[in-house]
C-alpha cells in the first residue's frame, strides 16, 4: 500500500516534465521560423505569426509513421530553420558593417578575413572560442528544432483522428489568413513563411550576382586604355616619386561636421597650415566607394584598375584577367613599383602577378620589432618612416636604382576596432619600433570600449586624426619636392560611426609642391585644401584611373 501511495507523487512530477517539455516542444516550432524575420527589418513585430514551415512540417509528421522517415523529416526541417537563422544572422552583421546584405556567392571568402580581424582584436584563442560557440549554437539549434518538431508531431499523431483534424484546421486557417491579408499589427501578417522568405532572399541574390558578373566581364573586356602608348604614358609626371596611401575606414563621415569629429577637423586645418608653410599645396574631392565598413581590397582594386569592383567574385575574377592597373601603367612607363602593406604577414602573389609591383614591403620584411596595435601590425608613423628610408630618401636603400618610385601605402592605424591607439613618437627615435612598446598597454580593450556605442565613435575620430597627424607630420619633416601623393580613404566606417544615412563616399586629397602638378587636373575641379568640402566634387571610385592617367600623359 504504501509504494502505491508513493507513486503518485512521482507520476505527478513525470506528468509536469513532460508538459513543459511539450510546451517548450511546441513554442520551439512555432517561433524558430520565425526568427529569420525578427532578425530582418521588421524586428520583434515579426514573431507575431504562425509560420508556414511549422504548419507543414507537422502535417508531415502526423501523417508519416515510418521511424526514420519522421526523423529525416525532422532532420530536414531543422537544417532549413538553422541555415535560414544563419544567413539572416549574417545578413545583419553584413548589412551592419559593410551596408549589404550577405551573399554566400560572393562573400564566402570575405568570411576567412573577418575571422582573422577577429583574431587580431581578441586573438586567436578569443577568436577560436568564439568560432565555436557559434558552431556549438549552430548545432544545438538544429537538435532542439528537430527534437521539438519530432515530439509535437507525435503528439499529433497520438490523437488520431482528432489530432488530424485540428492540424487540417490550422492548415486551412492558415491559408485563410493568407489569403486575406490577415495582420496583429500593420506590417505582421499572421501567416508567414519567414524562413522561406529569408532563404528566397538568399537565392534571389545569387541570382542577381549571376547578371552583375556577366555585367563585370563585359566592363573587362572592353578598357578604353588598351591601346594606350605606354611609352608617352604618365610622361607629365616624369622623375616625381608617385605615392597612394589609403587610410583605412576614411570616409565622408569622418571630414563633415558631427559631435565626434572635432580632432580630425583640428588635424585637418593644422595640416592646411604645415603643408603650406612647407611649400605643398592640395586639392580634394570625393570618391564613391564600391564597398562600405569594410573589405578594403575592393577599393584598392577598383581605383588601381578603372572597373568597378564590388564583390568578392569580381576582386578574384580581376586578378585572372590582363586589366592594366595604375601601378602596371607606372611600371611600364619607367618607374620602380612597390606595395607597402604593414599588416600582411604572407606572400602575396597578386601584388607582383596582377598589379605589376617590383617590390611588396609587408610585416615580414619591414624591420619592425614593435607591439601590434590591434589589427595594425605596426603605427602608421612608422609605416612612413620605413617607406622613406627604403625608397625616397635620398640615401633610399633602393639608391643604385636610378628610377622614380610609384608605391601604394595602406595605413591601418585607422582599422576596427580602433582601439588600441598609437602615438606619435618623435621621427628620430622610430628605429625599430620598439619605442611603441608601452603604448598598446595604455589604450582600452576592443571587448570594453565596444560595449559603448559613444566610445567607438570617438576611437575612430582619434584613430584617423593619428593617422592623418602622421602623414602631415612626415611631408614637414622630410621634404620632397618631386613627391606626389595621393591620400584617399578606402571605405566609410561601420554604421556605428557612419549613421544609418550615410553613402559610400571617401575623401581624395592630391599633395604636391609642383605647381604643375595642379595645372594638369584644373579641369576636374577639385577644392583647395586638405578637407572638401560637402559639395566638393565627387566621382566614382571606378573613374580615377583613367582621369588620372589622362591628365598626365600628353
Amino acid at each position: 500500500m504504501a509504494a502505491l501511495r508513493d507513486s503518485g507523487p512521482v507520476a505527478d512530477g513525470r506528468g509536469v516534465r513532460s508538459a513543459v517539455q511539450t510546451a517548450l516542444a511546441c513554442a520551439t516550432v512555432l517561433v524558430a521560423p520565425l526568427i529569420p524575420g525578427a532578425l530582418g527589418d521588421d524586428g520583434p513585430r515579426a514573431l507575431l505569426a504562425v509560420p508556414v514551415e511549422s504548419v507543414a512540417v507537422i502535417l508531415v509528421l502526423a501523417a508519416v509513421h515510418h521511424r526514420l522517415a519522421r526523423r529525416l523529416v525532422a532532420a530536414a526541417y531543422a537544417v532549413i530553420v538553422v541555415t535560414a537563422i544563419v544567413v539572416a544572422a549574417l545578413d545583419l552583421a553584413y548589412e551592419s558593417t559593410i551596408d549589404r546584405p550577405f551573399s554566400l556567392a560572393e562573400d564566402g571568402g570575405s568570411l576567412v578575413s573577418a575571422y582573422g580581424v577577429v583574431s587580431d582584436a581578441m586573438g586567436p584563442v578569443g577568436a577560436a572560442t568564439v568560432l565555436a560557440l557559434i558552431l556549438g549554437l549552430a548545432t544545438l539549434a538544429g537538435l532542439g528544432a528537430a527534437a521539438a518538431a519530432l515530439r509535437v508531431g507525435s503528439l499529433v499523431a497520438a490523437e488520431g483522428r482528432r489530432g488530424r483534424r485540428v492540424i487540417a484546421t490550422v492548415t486551412a486557417a492558415w491559408i485563410a489568413c493568407s489569403l486575406v491579408g490577415a495582420q496583429l499589427v500593420p506590417g505582421a501578417p499572421v501567416a508567414a513563411s519567414r524562413t522561406g522568405e529569408a532563404l528566397v532572399a538568399s537565392s534571389a541574390r545569387a541570382f542577381t550576382s549571376a547578371r552583375e558578373q556577366a555585367a563585370f566581364e563585359r566592363a573587362l573586356a572592353s578598357d578604353a586604355l588598351d591601346d594606350a602608348a605606354h611609352d608617352d604614358m604618365l610622361a607629365a609626371l616624369a622623375g616625381k616619386d608617385v605615392v597612394i596611401a589609403f587610410v583605412e575606414s576614411y570616409g565622408r563621415v569622418a571630414v563633415e561636421p558631427g559631435d565626434f569629429t572635432e580632432g580630425i577637423e583640428r588635424v585637418l586645418e593644422e595640416g592646411d597650415a604645415l603643408l603650406t608653410e612647407n611649400g605643398y599645396a592640395a586639392q580634394s574631392a570625393f570618391l564613391t566607394s564600391p564597398t562600405f565598413g569594410g573589405v578594403s581590397w575592393l577599393a584598392h582594386s577598383t581605383l588601381q584598375s578603372g572597373v568597378w569592383v564590388d564583390s568578392q567574385t569580381k576582386y578574384a575574377r580581376l586578378f585572372s584577367s590582363d586589366r592594366l592597373t595604375l601601378s602596371s601603367a607606372f611600371g611600364a612607363a619607367g618607374w620602380r613599383t612597390m606595395a607597402v602593406v604593414p599588416s600582411n604577414d604572407r606572400e602575396w602573389e597578386a601584388g607582383e602577378e596582377f598589379y605589376g609591383f617590383d617590390t611588396v614591403l609587408d610585416a615580414r620584411n619591414l624591420g619592425y620589432r614593435g607591439p601590434s596595435f590591434g589589427y595594425a601590425r605596426m603605427p602608421d608613423q612608422y609605416t612612413w618612416g620605413a617607406l622613406h628610408d627604403r625608397a625616397l630618401a635620398g640615401d633610399r636603400e633602393f639608391a643604385d636604382d636610378p628610377r622614380p618610385v610609384m608605391a601604394e601605402v595602406d595605413l591601418v592605424s585607422s582599422h576596427t576596432p580602433w582601439t588600441p591607439l598609437p602615438r606619435m613618437v618623435p621621427w628620430t627615435q622610430l628605429g625599430d619600433g620598439t619605442v611603441f612598446a608601452s603604448q598598446p598597454e595604455e589604450g582600452e580593450s576592443a571587448i570594453a570600449a565596444w560595449g559603448d556605442s559613444d566610445r567607438v565613435r570617438e576611437l575612430y575620430a582619434e584613430s584617423v586624426a593619428y593617422t592623418l597627424e602622421a602623414t602631415f607630420s612626415y611631408l614637414a619633416t622630410f621634404d620632397q619636392p618631386d613627391l606626389v601623393m595621393i591620400v584617399v580613404g578606402d571605405h566609410q566606417p561601420a554604421r556605428v560611426v557612419s549613421g544609418e544615412d550615410a553613402n559610400d563616399d571617401v575623401p581624395v586629397t592630391i599633395i604636391a609642391q609642383d605647381p604643375a602638378v595642379f595645372a594638369g587636373i584644373a579641369s576636374w575641379g577639385w577644392e583647395e585644401g586638405v578637407h572638401p568640402s560637402p559639395d566638393a566634387p565627387v566621382w566614382r571610385m571606378d573613374a580615377f584611373r583613367d582621369r588620372f592617367i589622362e591628365a598626365f600623359t600628353p
